[in-house]
């Protein structure tokens, strides 16, 4: 089994710790595949299979739970008889209304240490907030990374494994299919996604327009823009009216699926997060192979897509910098670090360097920078250090 290090050197620490432990992130991204590596754990740990109790609600043994009080009966009936501490790992939970209500209740109730995984971002929001507060620990979890692709395939970092990883992303179930199956997998995944966690859970009946809205942010990754603007852009180029509300519903519910992730845009020159003209960045990039242009095609943009998600899973917190008329890629913090960073392509002329660096030179204070890009030599200057990508990538210790 790969290990997925980056999850499990924060959830082994928590293990029989009172807090319950919650995986959010998208389908098929490797949730419950987790789940079976914390079993493995906890089997090494001297834990007995018949005190872990998995309850999937994919799994058509469990699809007819459909609120807390049925899941109490369940639990109840699992838990029966069983001496000693029980696990209960529960997958895929957001349907079940209520859910927050008994789990809150189990802690109390049973000797039990539990796990859950959701595939919404919404999932820790609301009610949960007021039944779990200070009593959960989320983890946030992602397709694979270009390391985790590497290990997968037990392959050192080449131009080659790069750009398959860049052409199809780091869905898991791709790494074992041909090229056209990899397309075929990753159009049916969103399909299965879009209509399950979008479609169906917030009953939409224009799925056209929300078609052509998906397909807009997977062509425009790392574009800014906001919902006036794409209000716009549908009555100019498709003579179709929607509302600006419309627009805006429809962006957080891509987002609540986990499809998308919003990045707030903030200026540096002490004016705080702007409220306006977001940039949106795709999950996993194979989704813009399988629905929109190519990733070869637009590799800048997919490229800073695939930062973007490197350093959320290192644990930065991140928006966009604009200082007067110009915008860094990224303002990065943790703890109380803090770091611009630009993402090119490739430096290959004076031309593109003055004007990758030229925002930099806006800004007043002192915090590193950094440019990353394909480029192999050394294109530092100027106080700004240049890391190449895949050296960026691959060095977990983190070079920045």
């Amino acid at each position: 089994m790969v290990q997925r290090d980056l999850y499990m050197k924060q959830i082994i620490p928590l293990i029989d710790n009172e807090l319950i432990k919650v995986i959010t992130g998208i389908r098929r991204c490797g949730k419950s595949y987790m789940l079976g590596l914390i079993k493995e754990e906890l089997l090494k740990r001297g834990v007995k299979e018949h005190n872990i109790i998995i309850i999937n609600f994919d799994s058509k043994k469990y699809k007819n739970i459909k609120n807390n009080n049925e899941l109490d009966k369940i639990v109840e009936k699992s838990i029966k008889n069983k001496k000693g501490k029980v696990y209960l790992f529960f997958d895929e939970i957001q349907n079940v209304k209520k859910w927050e209500r008994s789990i809150a209740g189990y802690k109390i109730d049973y000797d039990c240490d539990i796990y859950i995984t959701g595939s919404n971002s919404n999932l820790l929001s609301g009610e949960l907030a007021t039944h779990l507060t200070g009593r959960y620990f989320e983890i946030k979890m992602y397709p694979f990374s270009y390391q985790e692709f590497l290990n997968f395939h037990q392959k050192s970092s080449s131009l080659e494994m790069f750009n398959e990883y860049l052409q199809y992303g780091g869905m898991p179930q791709t790494f074992m299919l041909d090229e056209t199956q990899k397309i075929e997998y990753l159009d049916d995944l969103f399909n299965s996604i879009f209509y399950k966690d979008i479609v169906k859970r917030y009953q939409i009946r224009d799925i056209g327009i929300l078609e052509r809205l998906t397909t807009f942010i997977f062509d425009n990754i790392g574009n800014i823009f906001s919902a006036s603007s794409i209000m716009e852009y549908y009555k100019k180029e498709m003579n179709i009216k929607i509302s600006n509300k419309t627009i805006s519903n429809y962006l957080k519910y891509l987002e609540n699926a986990c499809f998308i992730k919003k990045v707030k845009r903030e200026d540096l020159e002490g004016k705080g997060i702007l409220k306006f003209n977001e940039k949106y960045y795709v999950t996993d990039h194979g989704f813009c192979e399988a629905k929109a242009k190519g990733n070869i095609d637009n590799i800048g943009r997919v490229m800073e897509n695939i930062v973007y998600f490197e350093f959320l899973r290192r644990g930065w917190k991140i928006t966009i910098g604009k200082t007067k008329d110009y915008e860094v890629d990224f303002v990065c913090r943790k703890h109380k670090q803090t770091i611009y960073v630009q993402v090119s392509y490739l430096l290959e002329s004076d031309e593109t360097i003055e004007r990758e660096l030229r925002p930099f030179s806006k800004i007043k204070d002192h915090y590193p920078r950094y440019i990353i890009t394909m480029d192999q030599f050394d294109r530092s200057r100027d106080g700004v250090k240049h890391i190449n990508l895949l050296d960026f990538l691959t060095d977990e210790t983190d070079p920045i």
